[in-house]
Parts: structure tokens; sequence; C-alpha cells
């Protein structure tokens, strides 16, 4: 029984090639955390604080905080993108009037 294990083991170590970076590489170790999780799971040896942590994970309060996070976020992006905007009008309006000035015979100063 031991050489079953240790040929699975060695297929497996072979699968993974390295990682190129270490977000790579953490991402590799979390997926293996999970495999081994799932396996502890269906083989009914798992510990209680792997079991809590994916009884937390299905909670009706996890998705809702997931929920919560995820529009926060959109929220982040949309006023950065509004403030990029209105950086971008703000621009539009200095050069509008430039030209305003100068169709008038104006002379118009540079302050860049």
């Amino acid at each position: 029984m031991k050489k079953a294990k240790t040929a699975n083991s060695s297929d497996f170590s072979r699968k993974i090639r390295p990682a190129l970076s270490p977000e790579a590489r953490e991402n590799q170790m979390i997926s293996l955390a999970i495999d081994l999780a799932e396996k502890q799971l269906m083989e009914g040896t798992a510990s209680s604080q792997v079991i809590t942590h994916y009884l937390k994970l299905g909670s009706t309060k996890e998705r809702i905080e997931k929920e919560i996070l995820e529009k926060q976020k959109n929220l982040i992006e949309a006023k950065t993108q509004s403030l990029q905007s209105a950086q971008r009008i703000e621009e539009l309006y200095v050069k509008a009037m430039d030209a305003f000035k100068s169709y008038s015979g104006q002379e118009v100063s540079s302050d860049d």
C-alpha cells in the first residue's frame, strides 16, 4: 500500500511546473491546500478547523459580505473614473478658454 501512495505523490509532483513568480507560487500552494482539504473532507479525516472554515464560506453572512466587498470595489473604480474624467474636462476647459482668447485677439499666456 505504501508503494501506491509513493507513486501517486511522485506522479503528482511531476504535474506541477515551477511557478514563474511569487504570486503564482502562492496560488499553487493555495490550490494544493484546497485539494488536501477536499480530500480530507471526502475521507472524513478533516480537522474541526478545516470543517469550520468551509462552513463559514458557505454561510449567508459570508456571501453577503463578499457581495458588499464587490460592490465597494465597483464604487471605488467608478469614483476613480469620475475623478479622471473631471480632470480631463478641466483640461479641455482650459484649452477652450485659451482658444477663445486667441480668437478674440487677446494674448494667451502659457502656464504649462
